[in-house]
Formats: structure tokens, C-alpha cells, sequence
């Protein structure tokens, strides 16, 4: 999620360079030690617990690397029925790195709070066209960087390499940077499953992640890759949600809704279809975001200022309306 999403603007500078980096980098291959399927993992397209439970995400985003004093909202967003947590962190690119350690209690904080946590690098957010954003290389870096704190994690935790790694230029090297990435995890040692982020802004307006969904699985030796969608003012009705989601479906490619809201800056996404067309796939969803984000997309709150008796409009409708969160979500069974 950024503070604006920026749809259709080109910006040239620098592309040229990011592609010829991306592409001397090789994904694994399926030949190689040390890539074993274990705990969450990807079974006929659909996200299956190690107890063969299919399971089904339903949760919130929280800004964690902005707001180090508020861990404590996991407790919160578990007790509004919750199952899952994206949790924000940063390699240090852009802002403070989640230092190892950080990264070990945040694990500790979703277990106690008997949550599935997807981890995400949010530097990466609309590279190359925001200048500070860094590569999906850099963000693998970071993550092989802080694996011992996530080795054995596998029941609990999923890698989301980087969020919306892509903006609106130099997006055709996504397969190629994705895979590129996948393969650095799997061959310093990772065996979560890993999620990866559209282009464009999170969005794929372009189309370029479902049309090079099925490569980059395939690049995965393990095949316990899952692909993110963050829906916004690309998908303003129910049409444009429905059929992105089915190609995945009917493609045998396991997808989720990583990041949507009620409003945003570039149009109007329809919420309750996408939280219908989830529920009637099985598909997980995220909302964006618990609470602290800044003035220009403030609405996007679920909460006001963390506080968990103090739900936004759309918290209310998020958590408590028609498929939402409190309705729909089932905790894992690892916990049982």
C-alpha cells in the first residue's frame, strides 16, 4: 500500500539498468538440495495447513515497521475473529531495518496470539518509478539475512519477498525478478511458502502477473509460491474482481486479495464484491490497514489510533459486515 497509486504513469530513468540486473540472476532449479515441502504449503492451487487443512486467510495489515510500540494489535486484530496478520517490516533501505531480533518477536507474538503472519519487505513498494524503492534482489538479500529467526517457522509464518515491487515502469521485468528471487530464497535454505506481489503498484492493471503467473510457479522447486493481488481503483466493480480471480482459479494458480479498501485516491474499489467473490472462491483476503496510516489515505484505517473498540466505518464493515472477517474466518488448525 502506498499514499498514492499511480495509474498509468510512465517514468523511463533508470529501467534499462534494472533489467539487465534482473535478468543475470537464475531461479533455482527443481534438481536442488534443501527444498522440501513442510508446514503451510501449496497443494492443487490452494493453501493447505501440514495438517492437510485447507486454509483460508482472513485478517488485517499492520504497519508494524512505522510503529514499533504497537505489536500489541495483533492481540487486537486476533480478537475481531482474525486468523492472519501481514505485518509490515523493512529491510533498512528505507527506513529502520527489522533488526533480527524484531523479527524473532514478532514469530513469538503471532503464535502466542494464534495467528498465521505473513511477513513483508515494504521497500520494494513501486520500484524503480519511486526513486528510494529497492529491487526484489535487495529484499531477498534481507530475508536470507534473518532466516535463522524463521527457520522451523513454516507452520506459521509465510515470506512475502516484497510488497508491490513493481510501479508503472520497468514492470516487464517482474517473472524475471520474481523468479530471480524465489530462487535466492529456496537456495540459501527457506521452505516457507512464499508470497509475491503484483506489478503495478500491487494492482497488474498491465496483466502482467496473471500472464506470467504460471513461469514463475514453475520456477519454484518446491511449488509453494502464492500469488498476491491488491485491489484498489483497478477493480471498481465486481466484473474486473470476478475475472481476475477466476483466471487464477481456473488456472490452478493459488491467489489472494493481499491488500484492498473501501475508498481509494485513484477510484472506488468495490469492497463487498471482493470480500463475496473471496468467500465464494475461498480465497484469502487482507484489509489495508489496522491503523496509522498517513492523512492523504487516512480513511483506509480499520481502527482509530490502534484502539480496537474504536472501529472506523469501514472497520465495521470489514469485520463485522456481510463475508467479513468475524463471519468467515477460520484459526488454524496448527493450533489446535
Amino acid at each position: 500500500m502506498k499514499s498514492t497509486k499511480r495509474i498509468g504513469t510512465v517514468v523511463a530513468a533508470g529501467v534499462a539498468g534494472a533489467l539487465g540486473v534482473a535478468l543475470a540472476v537464475q531461479p533455482a532449479t527443481a534438481d536442488e538440495p534443501g527444498t522440501r515441502a513442510v508446514g503451510l504449503h501449496i497443494e492443487n492451487g490452494r493453501l493447505v495447513e501440514s495438517t492437510g487443512n485447507d486454509f483460508v486467510m482472513r485478517g488485517a495489515n499492520h504497519a508494524h515497521a512505522w510503529y514499533l510500540d504497537q505489536l500489541g494489535s495483533l492481540a487486537d486484530i486476533k480478537a475481531l475473529g482474525a486468523n492472519t496478520v501481514r505485518v509490515v517490516l523493512s529491510s533498512g533501505h528505507q527506513w529502520a531495518q527489522t533488526t533480527p531480533d524484531q523479527v524473532a518477536e514478532i514469530v513469538a507474538e503471532c503464535k502466542a496470539n494464534r495467528l498465521i503472519c505473513v511477513l513483508e519487505v515494504h521497500d520494494t513498494t513501486g520500484y524503480p518509478e519511486a526513486g528510494a524503492a529497492v529491487s526484489l534482489d535487495a529484499a531477498a538479500d534481507y530475508w536470507v539475512s534473518v532466516l535463522d529467526q524463521l527457520r522451523g517457522e513454516e507452520d506459521h509464518i509465510i515470506v512475502n519477498i516484497g510488497n508491490e515491487p513493481f510501479g508503472n515502469t520497468g514492470y516487464e521485468a517482474w517473472a524475471a525478478d520474481t523468479q530471480a528471487a524465489i530462487g535466492k530464497l529456496r537456495n540459501a535454505g527457506f521452505e516457507h511458502t512464499i508470497m509475491v506481489d503484483a506489478p503495478n503498484w500491487g494492482q497488474d492493471w498491465t496483466g502482467t502477473m496473471r500472464a506470467g503467473a504460471q513461469s514463475v510457479y514453475d520456477s519454484d522447486p518446491t511449488g509453494n509460491t502464492i500469488f498476491s493481488i491488491h485491489m484498489y481503483g483497478v477493480y471498481n466493480n465486481a466484473t474486473a474482481v470476478q475475472d481476475y480471480l477466476n483466471h487464477f482459479v481456473d488456472a490452478g494458480l493459488p491467489i489472494l486479495v493481499g491488500e484492498f479498501g473501501h475508498n481509494h485516491s485513484d477510484g472506488d474499489p468495490d469492497e463487498d464484491a471482493i470480500m463475496a467473490t473471496a468467500e465464494e472462491l475461498d480465497l484469502g483476503y487482507l484489509g489495508w490497514s489496522w491503523s496509522g496510516n498517513s492523512s492523504e489515505v487516512g480513511y483506509l484505517d480499520l481502527s482509530v489510533n490502534f484502539d480496537p473498540n474504536q472501529l472506523t466505518e469501514w472497520g465495521e464493515r470489514f469485520f463485522n459486515g456481510p463475508d467479513g472477517v468475524a463471519e468467515t474466518a477460520e484459526e488454524a488448525t496448527i493450533y489446535n
